[in-house]
């Protein structure tokens, strides 16, 4: 099958349907008064911050579990922070695209089968966004126990929609992400824009609105 073949786009939510993430967790961390990497530094490379997030992405810890261990993990770097509300201070600067939310709408009005395919990140991650109005379908890590970049969570996307792999592309702003889903045959966009996520689909892959 080739890439001309492919119809259906699976999408990520933080930095896809919202402003960066990374963006928002630096100025989070600026906001603590010292290195403003220090979230996502201990996030990419302190394994029990690590753990702490691989968890609660797969549901097996919730949102105050997180917060008070992500919290004691800041405290032992120097960060005067507080536990509760913390994931939503770190998120407090992300912001929903409108561009791409209309990209997808657009997609769905031409036919074209959306799957939201998303990470857990506290509980108020989509408020403001109708996810069944953005999507024909929703799965999102916490809900099925697999977290992205796991192939299987790519997997389950499809089943819902009722494709093959070599039918869909995935939209991401991780690379890591689009490598998991590769894995199974799902074509990638790496997202930087709602207009630069159009030109790709329609380019690369022939997904037009």
């Amino acid at each position: 099958m080739t890439d001309k073949a492919r119809t259906a786009v699976l999408v990520d939510f933080g930095g896809v349907i919202t402003s960066s993430v990374l963006r928002a967790f630096t100025d989070f961390g600026a906001s603590l008064g010292g290195d403003p990497r220090l979230p996502l530094d201990l996030l990419a490379r302190d394994e029990a911050s690590r753990t702490l997030l691989a968890d609660h992405e797969c549901g097996r810890i919730d949102a105050e579990a997180f917060e008070r261990g992500f919290a004691e993990r800041l405290r032992a770097h120097g960060a005067d922070v507080t536990a509760e509300g913390l994931m939503a201070r770190m998120q407090a600067g992300m912001s929903i695209d409108q561009d791409m939310l209309a990209l997808l709408g657009d997609l769905r009005a031409a036919g074209r089968p959306v799957a939201l395919v998303s990470n857990s990140f506290g509980t108020g991650t989509y408020d403001g966004v109708e996810l069944t109005a953005v999507a024909d379908v929703v799965v999102i890590s916490a809900e099925v126990g697999i977290r992205k970049p796991s192939r299987r969570i790519y997997a389950i996307a499809c089943e819902r929609l009722g494709i093959d792999p070599e039918q869909a592309v995935m939209i991401d702003d991780l690379r890591q992400n689009l490598d998991g889903a590769a894995r199974i045959g799902i074509g990638g966009v790496l997202h930087t824009s709602a207009a630069d996520t159009r030109r790709q689909l329609a380019e690369r892959f022939g997904i037009t609105t």
